[in-house]
């Protein structure tokens, strides 16, 4: 055992990649290779071996030195829930840019090519564009304002409530 496990202590691991389930593998590839940059690592139509369904396809795309970073499975017979929104589900993913110049100049390629957030938010330290992938899940760019390590406590005036927001 090593030394932090055996007081107890916390480990803090990195998120290192996630999946999503699809009908539309194509599509959301092409989608987060303009979005990200990720192009697929490994692609495969059997994913689970000899005993994958038929029509199971998988990608594994990256845009770092990872393996992976999103795992995408297309799934035979998934429909489209026009109610997900009312469902327990993953609300978003988000993918920070180094500087204000990259989130901005993001921001104009991607309107360039038609893709253009649904959700803006200025939350005093950050700012945050937020996507819908073809598949409707919410994928969030944001910037640090004051750029990425500062302290954001001291740098930003605290929040005060309103009178009537008690």
């Amino acid at each position: 055992m090593t030394q932090s496990s055996t007081n107890n202590e916390t480990i803090h691991p990195t998120l290192h990649h996630f999946g999503l389930t699809t009908a539309n593998l194509e599509p959301m590839v092409e989608w987060y290779n303009k979005v990200l940059g990720m192009k697929p690592n490994h692609e495969s139509s059997h994913p689970a071996g000899a005993k994958s369904p038929p029509g199971l396809k998988a990608s594994w795309v990256t845009n770092d030195k990872a393996n992976h970073r999103i795992a995408i499975m297309s799934l035979p017979g998934l429909k489209d829930d026009p109610e997900r929104a009312h469902h327990h589900r993953l609300q978003h993913v988000a993918f920070e840019l180094k500087t204000v110049d990259e989130f901005l100049a993001t921001y104009a390629r991607l309107k360039k090519l038609g893709i253009e957030p649904v959700l803006t938010a200025d939350q005093g330290a950050s700012t945050a564009f937020y996507y819908n992938d073809p598949d409707r899940n919410s994928v969030e760019l944001t910037v640090d304002n004051f750029g990425v390590g500062t302290n954001q406590v001291n740098t930003c005036a605290p929040r005060r409530s309103l009178p009537h927001a008690r």
